[in-house]
């Protein structure tokens, strides 16, 4: 198991004082669901405040947002405390699914004349990337693939709920995307979502999307949780 000691995460930008405590929210969130962080190990409040450049008190602020949101809990003698494992990721995954899913069959019914100019602009770059394996090209890239996506459905709810869900770092993503193999079938999956979406397909882009976030969704687990085995049903019967 990997301690503390051995971890240190970015600092903060001091500049960004106005929306500070959810940078470092963000940034130990971020540290948790990419296993930086494992499960039942403490955090030591000091240490993380001097990792990130910051005082105690939006460090605080955010270790109380995140014991909201499940993912820490402060035991007595124990101090703070991280829950989220391997069972919480594919819960995470699963609800992924279900909420791109249900975006996606939305944007091939709501779709319009500038969101299919984007995403056929957006596909087309990450063609390009895949091709000269460009695996920081490819990780923004995906990102804005699911935002046009977002915009296309017209879902604010939706895709506010859906941030709560993001279970991907930069640093996992740049390991799938190492693989050729997994460059290859993320781009035939985007490829088909987008074309289903620009066609009006709404039935197939809610069941390629929902498929393609628990592949991916299953060679996260298999990265960051390598050694845990499967703790509840696994996500290929979703």
């Amino acid at each position: 198991m990997q301690n503390q000691a051995e971890v240190r995460l970015e600092k903060i930008d001091p500049r960004l004082t106005t929306t500070l405590r959810d940078h470092v929210h963000k940034a130990l969130r971020m540290a948790i669901v990419s296993g930086r962080f494992p499960p039942q190990s403490r955090l030591n409040e000091r240490q993380l405040a001097e990792d990130l450049g910051v005082s105690t008190t939006p460090l605080k602020e955010a270790l109380r947002q995140l014991e909201s949101e499940g993912l820490v809990s402060t035991l007595p003698r124990r101090g703070v405390v991280v829950l989220y494992g391997r069972a919480w990721a594919e819960e995470m995954i699963l609800a992924r699914a279900a909420l791109e899913s249900m975006i996606a069959h939305l944007a091939a019914r709501r779709i319009g004349e500038a969101d299919i100019a984007q995403l056929e602009t957006t596909m087309t770059a990450m063609a390009d990337a895949t091709e000269r394996a460009d695996a920081d090209q490819l990780i923004a890239l995906n990102e804005t693939f699911h935002d046009c996506i977002h915009r296309a459905s017209r879902c604010e709810y939706l895709s506010r709920l859906i941030e709560r869900q993001q279970f991907y770092d930069a640093s996992t993503r740049r390991v799938i995307h190492a693989d050729p193999e997994e460059r290859a079938h993320a781009l035939d999956e985007h490829t088909r979502i987008g074309r289903a979406i620009i066609a009006g397909d709404a039935e197939t882009a809610e069941r390629v999307m929902r498929d393609h976030v628990v592949r991916s969704g299953n060679i996260y687990l298999a990265r960051v949780f390598p050694d845990a085995g499967e703790t509840t049903p696994g996500l290929d019967r979703f």
